[in-house]
């Protein structure tokens, strides 16, 4: 591979600052993947532009890129298919005759348990950010406002349990966004690596527990304290100078009218996806164990071997067989009208599907331009590798918290991470969790993230005043994260 020395850093340095200026990750990707192949082009802007559509192209050549594009789009028309068939509807429905149970209890308890609800809600509607965020601000506003909890309260708890618990659990596209983000960078087994990598994501685990141990030993503090304070006193829900955001529905796609809402239309596709990933991952990894112990041994060992993009593929191929087969026998749908959904879904996603190809189109441009080995060879020499996994945790923060995106900031961030891991012989899961962990850290201080808009959007509240309540629980959160980040970093190299 040619060296093109500091040339090969400036593709993605324009492309972040472009992001910063324009806040067009699109437009910042698109350029800064022609500016790669000009560069490469040796500066023929014509070879360089017919070089760049090639480069897009050449995405679909990985199987497990277009397996993850794929996945991405069809999740689409699973999510459509629970809307329409008022699945959602009907598990808010259950949601809400829980809430009615502990509304009934004295107020202190009530308080403590209706927000831990809220909480679990946004856990468990882990598939997608943005169905989890609209759920909780919505579902749980006006048992919020009866039990006087300030709006910026519940836009904090719908935001710190959407992204967080996404990519900690990562049967969803975030997983296989971030699978096909590792196959670029030449990781052999992927959905193994990212596991790894799980256990060093400090700041997703401290983002979550921080809000669980702020509702059960009611310890707000800086704004949030004051928002609370606010209610209990004035029982002002907001701000006097507040401009709330306000989206009175889950989604943007109306249900079926005439249809009884039924919780289990939404439980068994969405169980069905979740509890066929591991069986796909254990069937496509299981010729590849040759030495085992036992059946058990085998499992294990096949499902850490399994294909991640072939699993989550199937997984949501089987989940819409299994809509199919169930809203078809209630009568909720026609075959003419399923595969209408299916294709609306699939539009829905396209913005998700586009950015994808183009975070694996940079980071394909960045390997040929080598920008992580020639990143990780200069840090060489002024670098420690101890404070590598600090490092990149606040370079990542500060990209993703400039652009609104985490999305974005993995596809650029990992290009260079690691091979800078590779270079100084740092733990790859220990690097890879510390530019994830400073995406979503970024990403939750940022006014300008999408999840926090849709937070405020949902839950009625001010947008500015929801950044600011929310921004001292998510510092201490980020701090202890760079110190263990830094610990670790002497401790594992």
């Amino acid at each position: 591979m040619e060296n093109y020395g500091l040339l090969s850093i400036l593709p993605p340095v324009i492309a972040i600052i472009l992001a910063l200026k324009t806040k067009q990750v699109y437009i910042a990707l698109l350029f800064g993947i022609w500016f790669s192949w000009v560069i490469i082009s040796d500066w023929n802007f014509l070879t360089g532009t017919v070089a760049s559509i090639e480069g897009l192209v050449n995405v679909f050549k990985s199987e497990g890129n277009t397996r993850t594009i794929m996945f991405s789009a069809l999740v689409g028309a699973l999510l459509l298919f629970i809307q329409y068939s008022k699945g959602v509807e009907g598990f808010i429905n259950k949601l809400n005759v829980l809430i009615g149970y502990f509304e009934k209890k004295e107020t202190g308890y009530s308080r403590v348990i209706i927000q831990l609800l809220a909480l679990l809600t946004g856990i468990l509607l882990f598939v997608e950010t943005s169905i989890s965020s609209l759920t909780v601000g919505t579902l749980y506003r006006p048992v919020f406002d009866k039990l006087k909890i300030s709006r910026e309260k519940l836009a904090y708890i719908a935001d710190s349990s959407s992204a967080p618990t996404s990519i900690l659990i990562p049967f969803n596209a975030w997983g296989a966004f971030i699978m096909g983000l590792l196959i670029t960078q030449g990781i052999q087994n992927p959905f193994s690596m990212m596991l790894s990598s799980i256990a060093f994501n400090f700041y997703p685990i401290l983002a979550i527990l921080i809000v669980f141990v702020v509702i059960v030993f009611k310890k707000d503090i800086g704004p949030m304290a004051k928002a609370e304070k606010r209610v209990k006193e004035t029982g002002k829900l907001l701000n006097d100078n507040a401009k709330p955001m306000l989206s009175d529905t889950i989604t943007s796609f109306k249900p079926k009218e005439g249809l009884k809402a039924k919780a289990y239309n939404m439980i068994i596709p969405l169980a069905t996806m979740v509890f066929m990933m591991p069986i796909n991952l254990a069937a496509t990894g299981w010729a590849n164990v040759e030495n085992y112990s036992s059946f058990g041994d085998h499992l294990f060992q096949a499902i850490g071997q399994g294909s991640g993009s072939s699993s989550v593929l199937y997984a949501v191929c089987t989940a819409i067989l299994v809509a199919m087969v169930l809203y078809r026998s209630q009568g909720i749908m026609k075959t003419k009208e399923m595969i209408d959904l299916v294709l609306k879904g699939i539009s829905e996603l396209m913005p998700l599907a586009l950015l994808m190809l183009l975070a694996f189109a940079i980071g394909d441009a960045c390997n040929q331009l080598g920008t992580g080995d020639f990143i990780a060879n200069s840090s060489k020499d002024w670098l420690s590798p101890e404070f590598l996994p600090m490092v990149v945790f606040i370079i990542s923060s500060f990209i993703a918290f400039s652009t609104g995106t985490s999305w974005g900031t993995f596809a650029i961030m990992l290009a260079i991470s690691i091979p800078m891991a590779n270079i100084h012989g740092a733990e790859l899961p220990l690097i890879i969790a510390a530019t994830l962990g400073g995406g979503i850290f970024g990403d939750h201080c940022s006014p300008i993230s999408d999840t926090s808009i849709i937070s405020s959007m949902a839950s009625a509240s001010d947008h500015i005043d929801h950044v600011r309540t929310q921004l001292p629980y998510a510092l201490i959160g980020g701090v202890i994260t760079s110190f263990l980040y830094l610990i670790l970093g002497f401790m594992m190299v």
